[in-house]
């Protein structure tokens, strides 16, 4: 095998491309050599880059093209905190990954206020993993046509979507029709997976059957219909991957112990920051900030960062009950698995492992329902922590404390 030295020289005289490096030498030194004609080229040092205890052959294979290294963030932890729920029912601790000062120490806030409270209520109400292709037809009424054809035909569209997978399992197809485009959004239930390329090649092998049986062209097998990585209404109303909700009760003098206000002054800034302002806003996400605890919890555990989008579309809710606090946050579409993806990376195992939900559940897709219902938990505490030092007035001095 060459050395990185010389596969850098290559590259650099015009011989060969960095794609190419993986077929002259192992994933490790494939990246040694870019991050040479990076230093070569920009000046820059990668030092710190090339420190990391991943398996690059792994990585290569199944997360990253290009490979040069790895990039580290902090990893802190949140908990422990009593859950029950659907499928995660214990004390757990939560792994986040994060470069924004005071988010864990919120979270933690948020959690320990719930832990002394007995603990949050969690379920997974919906699960499903979508993918819409969209077909060309000549008109109108041959798109009623291929949509007949459809809904008369599931069964034959399920043989041949489920054929490609030992997993997945097709639970539904909604057509829309807009003019002469037919949009057929396949639903499927993934398991333990998050699923997006499980669906992704069980819906080629469904559509290439639409396309024989009817007058159907297809144009592209994402019509964004989906909607995958992008802020939607249909994911805010029809759901994708988990619906999860999560919500617990907290005595008044622990609001007022814990979160340095009262249960009235909770809703009222809830009521008229979260659901008033995020209205005027036109936002989908009826929320403070769902996405950091999202996003941190995405990060450690290998799930797909760019479906934080997705991960934001939730609704949390305050009212004043007994004498006490009810709070809630409702997630529309948190795209979440424990196998793989990132989720195989060791750093990623580590994070699943300290939650218990590494690798499949049983039954399946019981550990992505958990994995689901833990991240809900999580953000409700951060909503509370939040919502409280706005109540409090305590944001801007809780980050000059922390020295953010």
């Amino acid at each position: 095998m060459t050395d990185a030295a010389t596969l850098a020289d290559r590259v650099q005289s015009g011989d060969l491309r960095l794609y190419e490096l993986e077929a002259h030498a192992d994933a490790e030194t494939a990246a040694t050599a870019r991050r040479l004609i990076l230093e070569r080229e920009t000046d820059a040092e990668l030092e710190t880059v090339g420190s990391y205890s991943f398996d690059a052959g792994q990585a290569a294979d199944a997360n990253i093209e290009n490979g040069i290294g790895g990039a580290q963030l902090p990893m802190g932890v949140a908990g422990p905190v009593r859950i029950n729920g659907g499928a995660a029912d214990g004390e757990f601790y939560l792994p986040m990954a994060t470069t924004e000062g005071a988010l864990v120490a919120s979270v933690n806030r948020g959690l320990s206020t719930i832990d002394a409270a007995g603990g949050a209520t969690a379920r997974v109400t919906d699960s499903g993993m979508t993918r819409a292709p969209v077909f060309r037809v000549e008109d109108v009424a041959e798109a009623e046509h291929v949509i007949d054809w459809v809904n008369a035909n599931l069964e034959a569209l399920k043989a041949a979507a489920e054929s490609t997978t030992s997993h997945g399992e097709l639970l539904d197809i909604d057509p829309s029709v807009v003019g002469d485009n037919v949009y057929l959004r396949f639903v499927y239930d993934t398991k333990d997976a998050m699923g997006m390329n499980m669906a992704t090649i069980a819906t080629r092998e469904a559509a290439t059957v639409v396309e024989a049986e009817t007058p159907a062209e297809l144009v592209a097998l994402s019509g964004n219909l989906c909607s995958d990585k992008k802020p939607a209404a249909v994911n805010a109303i029809k759901g994708r991957g988990r619906t999860v909700t999560a919500d617990v009760c907290i005595d008044r003098e622990l609001v007022e112990e814990r979160l340095n206000t009262t249960p009235e002054a909770m809703a009222e800034g809830n009521t008229r920051k979260n659901l008033v302002g995020s209205a005027k806003a036109v936002s989908l996400g009826f929320n403070a900030h769902a996405a950091n605890t999202v996003a941190a919890m995405f990060l450690a555990t290998g799930q797909d960062a760019a479906q934080v989008v997705e991960g934001s579309n939730a609704i949390t809710t305050m009212d004043v009950r007994e004498d006490g606090l009810y709070a809630s946050i409702s997630f529309a579409s948190l795209e979440v698995g424990t196998v793989g993806g990132g989720t195989k990376l060791p750093t990623q195992q580590e994070a699943l492992n300290v939650l218990g939900l590494a690798g499949s559940g049983d039954p399946p897709g019981k550990n992505a329902d958990a994995l689901a219902e833990v991240i809900a938990v999580g953000a409700l505490a951060g909503e509370l922590s939040l919502v409280a030092a706005f109540c409090s007035r305590h944001l801007a001095s809780a980050h000059e404390e922390l020295g953010r």
